[in-house]
């Protein structure tokens, strides 16, 4: 990724603090322009009437970035489609529903409510890739008035009020039209989120009881303890509830979180593989290959291995799970945070669909969902965060902590590993350590962690 792309993309679109560098209304004016400059006619001599989606999840900051959005592709004879507060999935579904040629979500995701972002789809439904991303961000600093519409045909701008049911039929699909949940008490947590008006209607159309949580979003509260990076709530109002299941999604709804009946949290892994045996053992896992990230653990790998389905690793980031999907004709691949991609469904991260094949695992075997939880064990991992403020040095680089990260490395052996990375979407190093032995392992991430801090200060 060159300076340019990096000085506004991150691994995740652009995301940073509302009314501040990017997410400003002057940085979202002339991404709308530079991304419909891309897209439209005078830049790709493909003349006909191009369109836009563009979403949003429930944060305040979406009535700035969402009308100055607007005024950018419509300046570049882009016709807009507004839908309102939709998950970021819903957008890679209606933009190729709608045959528009590019999607806009403005999420920051999992991100507090002060942050926000502008996730942009082509028209496949699906990320865009590296290049793309530094020609949009060579074209935002560039004199963008050769490319400017003439009055006669600037863009149009209608509100798709249809958007959600659209989205909830798309999601019931995914669904086996013989199959209900008719005997499931489900828990779902909205997060406040993009979600909040349809992710229990899906539930309860497909037959079952649904408690609902984090649906009364008021522009600050996405996030804001609920949601798949809080579920003490949901944890509580399960067992108070003697639910047989909770879900929580995150602010946009392309990730999800499980808890049993217990309120226990069943890892993202054991996720991975539950839904990849399904597939296996229905026929329908293509190459009997899922598509898994370096924070997966081992065991998933050793498990998947067992039952006969192999696996690729790559880089963290559901943008990457992506590419290697395409690259490799897999049809299922995630992330241990809980992005799980079903292509034959979805070209991103789909917590609602991702839910489903879930519940129809618990519907068929009749099992509890803390049953299914038990199909492996996981190794443990330490995981930690450390917030960087010294952004003219990145500590990666420095041979001392290098030093002893291989160090670290050469003590685990083949018992373990080691992965420390930059976030792409915070001011974060991320450091993770998985072993055998629990008191090692966390004795391993605090000096690297340590290390870090020094470096810093």
């Amino acid at each position: 990724m060159s300076n340019l792309q990096k000085k506004f993309f991150g691994t995740d679109g652009i995301r940073g603090t509302a009314n501040k560098f990017p997410m400003t209304a002057e940085i979202a004016l002339k991404v709308g322009m530079a991304v419909g400059a891309r897209f439209g006619s005078n830049f790709t001599k493909n003349f006909h009437r191009h369109r836009v989606v563009i979403g949003k999840d429930t944060r305040l900051s979406g009535y700035m970035i969402e009308p100055a959005l607007t005024a950018g592709f419509v300046a570049m004879g882009i016709d807009v489609f507004l839908v309102g507060p939709v998950p970021t999935p819903a957008i890679s579904m209606l933009t190729r529903s709608l045959r528009a040629d590019i999607g806009i979500m403005i999420s920051a995701s999992h991100n507090p409510y002060y942050d926000n972002g502008i996730k942009i789809f082509d028209a496949n439904g699906e990320k865009l890739d590296d290049n793309i991303e530094l020609e949009i961000a060579e074209l935002i600093e560039s004199n963008l008035e050769k490319y400017l519409a003439k009055p006669s045909d600037l863009g149009r701008v209608k509100r798709l009020e249809d958007a959600r049911g659209r989205y909830i039929e798309f999601v019931k699909n995914s669904f086996a039209r013989d199959k209900n949940l008719s005997d499931l008490k489900i828990v779902v947590d909205c997060a406040n989120g993009a979600s909040y008006a349809m992710a229990a209607v899906i539930f309860r159309e497909l037959g079952a009881e649904v408690f609902e949580i984090g649906v009364d979003p008021n522009g600050f509260n996405i996030n804001l303890e609920c949601g798949s990076t809080y579920p003490v709530q949901l944890q509580k109002k399960v067992k108070e509830l003697k639910a047989d299941i909770g879900i929580a999604l995150d602010g946009d709804a392309d990730r999800l979180l499980i808890v049993d009946e217990f309120g226990h949290i069943i890892d993202g892994d054991i996720l991975i593989a539950l839904i990849a045996e399904k597939l296996h053992n229905e026929g329908k896992l293509k190459r009997d290959t899922v598509v898994i990230t370096q924070m997966s653990n081992l065991a998933l790998e050793e498990y998947l291995s067992y039952i006969g389905v192999s696996t690729i690793r790559t880089k963290v980031g559901d943008r990457y799970v992506l590419e290697a999907m395409k690259k490799n004709k897999c049809n299922f691949g995630g992330e241990q945070s809980g992005h799980l991609v079903l292509s034959d469904y979805s070209t991103t991260g789909d917590g609602l669909v991702a839910s489903l094949q879930i519940l129809s695992i618990i519907a068929d075997k009749k099992h509890k969902t803390s049953d299914l939880a038990k199909i492996f064990k996981l190794n443990p991992q330490v995981l930690q965060n450390v917030r960087f403020e010294n952004n003219q040095h990145n500590p990666l680089e420095n041979p001392s902590i290098k030093k002893l990260i291989e160090n670290k490395e050469h003590e685990l052996g083949n018992q373990g590993r080691i992965l420390v990375r930059k976030s792409g979407t915070e001011n974060l190093i991320r450091v993770m350590v998985e072993g055998k032995n629990y008191q090692q392992i966390e004795k391993i991430a605090e000096e690297i962690c340590q290390k870090i801090i020094d470096f810093d200060n």
